[in-house]
């Protein structure tokens, strides 16, 4: 997905370190948008972030001055950024829920609780009346909008994924409803490797842990909110 776009961008986890990226990886600030419910309902952009470099390192000890950027506190603190996400490809970790017209898949453990996938009776019950549109097209954008992309609609036709097309950038998340940061959005299929040189599954959307004290590292698993984790 996006691929072509994404041609020279590379995100590198570092050694118990940053994540390197390069490439001119467009980098900006959105947070998470509620309506009067709590309800998670849109994205809101608060800046773009201008790099002072091609390449550049964020921080994924969580404990940076200089956050997004690294500041090699990493070092100073001893921190231990062990991946121990497992190497399977969504395919595998996925489960499917079959609706009348649209298919829902879901890999629990890439989780990153932007709550998008709650609103309006939450899409595993709504995926079974997503017939017709405007029912389909509202069930499409509100899968669509879980940054992790662990909730993925699939048509029955094509048996494609029906995904939004998102330009190959890095989106620095902010939850004001929970007063919390959250992590790196990683969007249009920027290749991920791992420390060991090992690539991940390259996807549409995914996120990677900034706190520090993810389980699933270096993925997000929703622990920022748990901890109170503050950007600035």
């Amino acid at each position: 997905m996006n691929n072509n776009a994404a041609s020279g961008m590379k995100i590198t986890v570092t050694k118990d370190g940053p994540y390197l990226v390069r490439g001119r990886v467009p980098l900006s600030r959105q947070a998470i948008g509620a309506n009067a419910a709590g309800d998670s309902v849109e994205w809101v952009e608060i800046e773009t972030i201008e790099p002072a470099t091609v390449a550049y390192k964020l921080c994924r000890c969580g404990r940076s001055a200089t956050k997004p950027f690294c500041d090699d506190t990493h070092t100073r603190i001893g921190f231990v950024g062990d991946e121990t996400a497992a190497r399977r490809s969504y395919a595998v970790m996925a489960q499917e829920i079959d609706g009348p017209a649209l298919a829902l898949t879901d890999a629990e453990s890439l989780c990153a609780f932007a709550r998008f996938c709650d609103r309006d009776g939450k899409v595993w019950n709504t995926v079974s009346e997503a017939r017709l549109e405007p029912e389909r097209a509202a069930f499409v954008r509100q899968v669509g909008q879980c940054p992790s992309g662990r909730l993925v609609a699939w048509d029955y036709g094509t048996r494609q994924p029906v995904e939004p097309e998102l330009p190959p950038s890095i989106v620095i998340v902010e939850d004001p409803q929970k007063g919390v940061a959250g992590p790196l959005w990683v969007r249009g299929g920027i290749p991920v490797e791992a420390a060991d040189g090992t690539p991940y599954e390259t996807r549409n959307r995914m996120t990677l842990c900034r706190c520090g004290q993810s389980a699933n590292k270096p993925f997000c698993d929703g622990t920022h909110a748990s901890i109170g984790f503050k950007d600035r």
